[in-house]
């Protein structure tokens, strides 16, 4: 088992190159909007699901109705129903340590563990720690941000834009895995038409008109086939 572990912990090390930055970001962010510092790891512990965290911020500061703030949850992170159907959470033989993978289940942990062929699954000791390993890094950068941010001057602007910056490398990655134009052209012709139709609910209003497009297209190959848009590779002479 301790060779599992450590095996783990070494095959997550790359994760922290873009996990801790981004867990400093969301401290400093906590305390620069007025929270104080405890409130970072218990955003982390309660939520745990990165971008939502960052959500919750201007949700709870913007004073958003429960029912909006656990919709906007559900789209944002409607993902992880299918990270669930192939995760390797059953590896885990104890009880409770299944319920803390499947409350710890993030793009970060999924990504590593979906690289293993089916017929050579991780063992449970190696899921359950790529998931603590995850979450210890993301709860102690955070709290390592929020600290610090303490001596951040107010004056300092900028911080907010993490969130964004977050949004568009994962928009950025999945055009890479399926260089679909309809996909990101849907997404900011809804954006446009929910800003100037619903400027109070637009993220609530283009998120669930984007989900309703993607479920059509699912549900129907044929508008789905219409809906494709790619670019055609240029022949060239060698």
């Amino acid at each position: 088992m301790r060779a599992e572990i450590i095996k783990a912990i070494r095959t997550c090390m790359p994760i922290a190159v873009g996990v801790v930055p981004l867990g400093l970001a969301f401290g400093v962010l906590m305390v620069q909007t007025g929270f104080d510092w405890w409130w970072t790891p218990i955003f982390s512990i309660v939520i745990y699901a990165g971008s939502m965290e960052f959500l919750a911020i201007s949700m709870v500061t913007g004073g958003v109705t429960p029912a909006v703030a656990a919709l906007t949850g559900f789209m944002v992170n409607f993902r992880h129903i299918f990270y669930g159907l192939t995760f390797p959470r059953d590896q885990i033989s104890v009880r409770l340590g299944r319920a803390y993978s499947t409350y710890a289940l993030t793009d970060e942990s999924y990504a590593v563990l979906s690289t293993f062929p089916r017929n050579l699954q991780p063992s449970g000791a190696f899921v359950f720690t790529v998931q603590l390993y995850c979450q210890v890094l993301w709860v102690g950068s955070g709290i390592v941000g929020a600290v610090a941010g303490q001596a951040i001057p107010p004056s300092v602007k900028g911080l907010e834009f993490a969130l964004v910056a977050l949004f568009i490398v994962l928009a950025i990655d999945s055009f890479q895995n399926n260089k679909d134009y309809s996909l990101p052209l849907s997404a900011a012709v809804l954006g446009i038409l929910a800003g100037f139709l619903f400027p109070g609910q637009l993220l609530m209003v283009a998120l669930s008109a984007y989900f309703v497009l993607l479920v059509v297209r699912y549900l129907s190959p044929r508008v789905d086939n219409a809906m494709i848009l790619r670019r055609e590779a240029s022949c060239q002479p060698e």
